[in-house]
Formats: structure tokens, C-alpha cells, sequence
């Protein structure tokens, strides 16, 4: 009877270092956020909490710190980001599947830009945005594009067009790669019957192509939204947010107010509104985009 008890925990002795992560990593912090959320804590002041305060830190990020501003850039970033990086990794991925001359060569160099940290990223764009000597202006002002002295990163209309970019440069190809083996999977008895039917290629992509590998886009788009919603290392390395807060996103004001301000309680209940908005975003999206789906 005590082997057969003893066997019967040996289920939860298997899953336990994960449990233990899980509250370390996840349960431990959110407890933490949510709690010095509503108490003023400054580390410049004091280690420890210093007095509850309700919902003034909530108050204090609309008034005290450009979260309206970071959040409409953030919201740009994410939709239009995600959106141009789907197309053109569409665009690349179709060029893949028709097979273009150099195709297997062209499929290895493709995964080259996602392999480069976003740090080093950020540092190679920055070099190429100069304004004296840098690839990118040089292309522009050759084209007959007119750049300011200030350069593409010190103009506020520019700045976050800079950035986005540089991330479009990186993500394209992590797009193309996931929607290449998307149509991969896509049977050619299916496209065999469209040709014998005598459907276009414009109505094959509309009505077969697109609505096959909508599972693998709908998987790519939410991931990257959710990627591109937590914005930093580009920011930091390109911008720091500027011109002024032109090219702010919730995560640099995150960084600016926790850990450049030591704001613990402001940088906390903007925590709990970033994670609030979303959630409330990726569920509305999985309500239509799974809707359909079998799980």
C-alpha cells in the first residue's frame, strides 16, 4: 500500500522544477507588479515600499509620462509592421515556390538577417542613417529624396519610419520562411484542379493560396504583433525615443520610468496596463482568426 502511495506521487515529482519555474518566472512576478502598482516606491528614495497610494500611480502614467504618445506609436509599429513584413514575406515566399533561378541559394541567405541580434541590428542602420556618409541617406538624396541635416533619425516625421524599417529588414525573412512552408503543404492536386478549371493566378492566391496557408499566416501575425507591441532593443540603439517622443514605445517609456527614473510604482502600474491592452487585442484577434479552427 505505501509503494502504491508513493508511486502515485511520482507524476508531481516530474512536473515539479517546472512548477517551481513557472512561479518564479510568471506568478511571482505578476503578483509583484500588481501589488507596488498601488504604493508609491521610488529606489531613490527607499529599497522598500514607501506608502500605498491606490490608483494615483495609474493616474500619474497619463499625466506624468507620454504613454499616450508611446502607445500610438507602438500601435503603428505593431499594425503597420506586421502587416508590410506578412506581404513582402508573402511576396518572397511565392517567388520561392514557383522556383526562381538560385531559389536554394537565395532560401540559406534568406535566414541570415534573423539570425543577427537586434542590438547589432540597430547599430548597422544607424551607421547606414547618417546623414554625412551613411548607404541609406546616400540611396535617398541620389534618388532625388530630399533629407533633412538633421538626418532620417533626428526628424521627428522620419524617426519611427527609420526604425520600423530596420525591423522590416530583419523580420521579412523569418515571414517568407514560414509562409514558403506553408505552401509547401498546400497539395497540387488542389492546384492542378484550379488550372484544369481555368482559374487565374490572381483568383488561385485569393481563393486557394491564401485561405490554405491561413493557418501558418495567422500564427506568423499574432507572433509578431505581440513582438513588435514589445518594441525595444531598435528603439533603444536607433532613437532612445526621440526626437522628443516621436519614436517612444511602451517599452522604452517602461525602461525610461523602471529602470532610468526608478519609478518602481508608475513603472509597475504602466505594467499592468500594457499586459491589460494586450491581452484585450490578441483575444479579439483570436476570436476571429480562430474562429473557425478545431482544436
Amino acid at each position: 500500500m505505501k509503494r502504491l502511495t508513493t508511486v502515485r506521487w511520482y507524476p508531481y515529482l516530474f512536473i515539479m522544477p517546472s512548477f517551481l519555474l513557472l512561479v518564479a518566472l510568471v506568478i511571482y512576478p505578476t503578483f509583484f507588479v500588481i501589488s507596488n502598482s498601488f504604493y508609491f516606491w521610488n529606489l531613490q528614495t527607499s529599497p522598500t515600499p514607501l506608502q500605498f497610494v491606490g490608483l494615483k500611480n495609474f493616474e500619474l502614467v497619463f499625466t506624468a509620462t507620454p504613454f499616450l504618445a508611446s502607445l500610438r506609436n507602438t500601435l503603428v509599429l505593431a499594425f503597420v509592421g506586421t502587416a508590410v513584413e506578412f506581404w513582402f514575406g508573402m511576396a518572397i515566399a511565392l517567388l520561392l515556390n514557383v522556383g526562381v533561378r538560385g531559389a536554394s541559394i537565395f532560401r540559406s541567405l534568406l535566414i541570415m538577417p534573423v539570425t543577427i541580434a537586434p542590438v547589432v541590428t540597430g547599430f548597422l542602420f544607424r551607421y547606414m542613417y547618417y546623414r554625412e556618409g551613411g548607404l541609406v541617406t546616400w540611396l535617398l538624396l541620389q534618388l532625388g529624396v530630399p533629407v533633412s541635416p538633421r538626418g532620417l533619425l533626428g526628424e521627428e516625421s522620419t524617426a519611427l519610419a527609420a526604425v520600423l524599417a530596420a525591423d522590416v529588414w530583419q523580420w521579412t525573412p523569418y515571414a517568407a520562411i514560414l509562409l514558403y512552408a506553408g505552401l509547401l503543404a498546400i497539395p497540387d492536386e488542389v492546384k492542378e484542379a484550379a488550372r484544369v478549371d481555368g482559374a487565374s493566378a490572381w483568383r488561385m492566391f485569393w481563393h486557394i493560396t491564401l485561405p490554405l496557408v491561413r493557418p501558418t499566416a495567422a500564427i506568423f501575425i499574432m507572433l509578431r504583433f505581440m513582438q513588435l507591441f514589445n518594441m525595444f532593443d531598435l528603439v533603444l540603439v536607433l532613437t532612445r525615443g526621440g526626437p522628443g517622443t516621436s519614436s517612444r514605445t511602451l517599452a522604452y517609456n517602461l525602461y525610461q520610468e523602471g529602470l532610468a527614473n526608478y519609478n518602481i510604482g508608475i513603472a509597475a502600474a504602466m505594467t499592468v496596463l500594457i499586459v491589460l491592452l494586450v491581452t484585450l487585442l490578441i483575444n479579439i484577434y483570436i476570436r476571429f482568426a480562430f474562429k473557425d479552427w478545431e482544436w
